[in-house]
C-alpha cells in the first residue's frame, strides 16, 4: 500500500502544484507508480502535466474528475488517467469541483468522502499525491484526512511564516477529529534566492520551527521551472538537467524514504 500525502498550504502562490507534479514526475522517473490527485478546482496541476480540463465532463465519451469521485460517487478507479510520464497516473480536475464543497455539505461524512474513494486504489501505487487548493475549507480537509502526513511548501519570503501558525492549528483539528496519526512528513522551501538576505533568514527561522522535517533540498527562484507548465510538463522533462529538476528529485527520494518507513 503506498503512502498518501497532500500537499498542502492555504497560502496561494507559495509553489504548491509545482511540487506536487514536480514530486510526482520525479517519483514516477525513479521506476515508481505514481498517482497525483488534482483537488484544486483552478486545475493548475492538470495542466501542468499536459492533461485537458475539459468543462462538460458528463457527456457521451468524458472522462470524470475528482468532482465525481467526491459527488456522483464515481469509483475512483474510473477516473484515473495515464499522463505522459511513464508510471504516472493522475485524477483530473476542472472547474466543476467548485460547487463540490457546497454539494457535499448537507451530506455524513462528507469530510471523509476523498478517504472512502481512495481507501479501493490504494494498493495500486507506491506514492499517492494530493494537490490541494490554497485554502483551509472542506476540499482541503478532505485531502488531510484521506492523507497519511503533509507536504509543505513554503515560499522564502516573511508573509510566507504568517500562515504556517494557522495550518498548524487546522492540523491539530484534523488529528483530534479526523485523522489521528497524520502529521507534517516534509517542508520544503521554494523560490529561494541565495543573494537575498531575507530568503536566507527565512530558510533559518523554518529550519528553527520544523526542524528535521524541513527538506535538505532548496527549490530556486528558476525560469526554466517557471516556463515548465506552459509546456504541459514536469521539469524533470521539460530540462532535466536545471537546478529545479535536480532539487525536485532529492525531495521525491525523501518523500519515498519517508513512504517506506511509514508502510513497513
Amino acid at each position: 500500500m503506498g503512502a498518501v500525502y497532500a500537499v498542502i498550504n492555504q497560502k496561494g502562490g507559495v509553489g504548491k502544484t509545482t511540487t506536487a507534479v514536480n514530486v510526482s514526475a520525479a517519483a514516477a522517473e525513479m521506476g515508481r507508480r505514481v498517482l497525483l490527485i488534482d483537488l484544486d478546482p483552478q486545475g493548475n496541476a492538470t495542466g501542468g502535466l499536459g492533461l485537458k480540463s475539459v468543462r462538460n465532463t458528463r457527456g457521451p465519451g468524458a472522462c470524470p474528475t475528482i468532482y465525481q469521485a467526491l459527488v456522483d460517487d464515481v469509483a475512483l478507479d474510473a477516473c484515473i488517467v495515464p499522463t505522459s510520464i511513464p508510471s504516472l497516473f493522475m485524477v483530473t480536475a476542472n472547474l466543476d469541483l467548485a460547487g463540490a464543497e457546497v454539494e457535499l455539505m448537507p451530506r455524513l461524512a462528507r469530510e471523509t468522502a476523498l478517504r472512502r474513494a481512495l481507501d479501493p486504489v490504494r494498493d495500486q501505487f507506491d506514492l499517492i499525491l494530493i494537490d490541494t487548493p490554497p485554502s483551509l475549507g472542506l476540499l482541503t480537509l478532505n485531502a488531510l484526512a484521506a492523507a497519511d502526513a503533509a507536504v509543505v511548501p513554503i515560499q522564502c519570503e516573511y508573509y510566507a511564516l504568517e500562515g504556517v501558525s494557522q495550518l498548524m492549528e487546522t492540523i491539530q483539528l484534523v488529528c483530534k477529529h479526523l485523522n489521528p496519526s497524520f502529521e507534517v512528513a516534509l517542508v520544503v522551501m521554494t523560490m529561494f534566492d541565495k543573494r537575498v538576505r531575507l530568503n536566507r533568514q527565512v530558510v533559518d527561522e523554518v529550519r528553527r520551527v520544523f526542524k528535521e522535517r524541513l527538506s535538505s533540498a532548496v527549490v530556486p527562484r528558476n525560469v526554466r521551472l517557471a516556463e515548465a507548465p506552459s509546456h504541459g510538463k514536469p521539469i524533470t522533462s521539460y530540462d532535466p538537467k536545471s537546478k529545479g529538476a535536480i532539487a525536485y528529485r532529492r525531495i521525491a527520494m525523501e518523500v519515498l524514504q519517508d513512504g517506506q518507513a511509514r508502510t513497513r
